[in-house]
C-alpha cells in the first residue's frame, strides 16, 4: 500500500475483521492511528488487554447514532465499514433492528465521514446480499444500494464496497461449533449437507478490501473469486483432520437460509469487469431521465449466470482438509501449533 502515517478508523472493529486488520497494520508505517469503534466495552478492553499499543484508541459508539459517529471520523482519512447485524435468525426475528445497524447506520457513517473529508470509505457487504431472502441479506443490499447512492454525491470521499461469503472460523460460523461438537463426542448438527458456501479466511477479506481500497472508484463494489465447498463436506473434513468420528445429524434449514449463496447476480455479472481475483462491479450512474430505459438495451442476459457457490469450483473434502488447515483455530486445535489466534 502507497500511504504511510495515515489514520484509519475500523467501525465494528472488536469483530473478526478488525482483529485481523490490526494483525496486518499494527506493526506497519501505514497507520499512525487506528480507531476501534464499537458498541461493546467489553470486548474493546479483551482488546486493549491483548495488544497494549498506543496507536490503537478506543472509541465507544453506535452506528446508528450520528452524534457517536461523528466524532470518530474526525482526522482520519480511511475508513472500512464492517459494523452489522450479521446472525441471519435474529435478524429474521428482529428485521427492524437489522434496517437501523445496517442501513441507516451506514448512511451515518458515510455522512459523517463525509461531513469531516475521510478520504476513502469501504463498506463491507455479504453474499446475502445477491438476491436475498432473508432479513439480512435484504437489510445488506439496501445497504448496499444506499452506499453508491451516497457516493454519487460525494466529491471529497470516494466510497465503495466489497462483498464476500462466509468467513471461515469467525465469530458464530459453523467451523468453531462443529469442532466443540467433535470433541465433546457429540453429533454434529447439519441443516442440509448438501447446501454449499463460499469459504474464506480473515486475510482474504482483509485482501479484498485493500484491493477496493487501492483500486475502487465512487459506487465500486469488488467481490473476490472464492473457493466453495458443500457443508456436508466441510463437517466430513474436520472429522478427518480431527481423527474423530461422530454422527451427523440432520436438523433442517433455518430461518432464512438458503441452499446456495450467489457471489455476483446474473445481473451483475452482466457489466462486470474481471481483475484477475476479483471482479469489480461499477456503480449504474445512469439519471432519472427514463426515456433512456426505453430506447437502450443492455447486452442478452439470458447468456449470462450468476456467480453462485453451486456452479463455482467445488473444493471437496481433500481440498476443504487443506483449506481449513491454514486457519489458526484449527492450527492451534487440531494440529497443536503454538499460534496467535484472532481474537474471535
Amino acid at each position: 500500500m502507497k500511504i504511510k502515517d495515515k489514520v484509519l478508523l475500523i467501525t465494528g472493529g472488536t469483530g473478526s475483521f478488525g482483529t485481523a486488520v490490526l494483525n496486518r497494520f499494527l506493526k506497519t508505517d501505514h497507520f499512525k492511528e487506528i480507531r476501534i469503534f464499537s458498541r461493546d466495552e467489553k470486548k474493546q478492553d479483551d482488546m486493549r488487554n491483548l495488544y497494549r499499543d498506543n496507536k490503537i484508541k478506543y472509541y465507544i459508539g453506535d452506528v446508528r447514532d450520528f452524534t457517536s459517529v461523528e466524532p470518530a471520523t474526525r482526522g482520519v482519512d480511511y475508513v472500512f465499514h464492517a459494523a452489522a447485524l450479521k446472525q441471519v435468525p435474529s435478524c429474521e426475528f428482529f428485521p427492524m433492528q437489522a434496517v437501523k445497524t445496517n442501513v441507516e447506520g451506514t448512511q451515518n457513517v458515510i455522512r459523517a465521514a463525509a461531513y469531516n473529508k475521510v478520504q476513502k470509505v469501504i463498506c463491507l457487504s455479504t453474499d446475502k446480499a445477491a438476491y436475498p431472502i432473508n432479513a439480512m441479506g435484504i437489510s445488506k443490499a439496501m445497504m448496499e444500494k444506499v452506499a453508491v447512492a451516497e457516493s454519487r454525491n460525494l466529491s471529497e470521499t470516494t466510497v465503495c464496497l466489497t462483498r464476500y461469503g462466509n468467513v471461515m472460523a469467525s465469530r458464530g460460523s459453523v467451523i468453531p461449533l462443529f469442532l466443540n461438537q467433535i470433541k465433546k463426542g457429540e453429533e454434529i448438527t447439519i441443516t442440509d449437507p448438501n447446501m454449499s458456501r463460499f469459504f474464506m479466511s480473515l486475510d482474504d477479506a482483509v485482501d479484498l478490501v485493500l484491493f477496493a481500497f487501492e483500486n475502487g472508484n465512487p459506487g465500486d463494489l469488488f467481490v473476490n473469486k472464492a473457493p466453495a465447498g458443500t457443508i456436508g463436506d466441510l463437517a466430513k473434513a474436520l472429522m478427518e483432520l480431527s481423527n474423530k468420528e461422530v454422527p451427523i445429524k440432520i436438523i433442517g434449514t433455518r430461518h432464512g437460509e438458503k441452499l446456495y449463496e450467489t457471489l455476483c447476480t446474473r445481473e451483475e455479472m452482466l457489466n462486470a469487469e474481471d481483475m484477475g481475483d476479483f471482479y469489480r462491479v461499477a456503480a449504474d450512474n445512469r439519471d432519472l431521465n427514463y426515456a433512456k430505459y426505453f430506447s437502450e438495451g443492455e447486452k442478452d442476459i439470458s447468456k449470462i449466470e450468476d456467480y453462485h457457490s453451486h456452479n463455482a469450483d467445488q473444493e471437496g473434502i481433500e481440498g476443504l482438509k487443506k483449506l481449513i488447515s491454514t486457519l489458526p483455530l484449527i492450527r492451534k486445535e487440531i494440529l497443536g501449533e503454538d499460534v496467535q489466534e484472532y481474537l474471535i
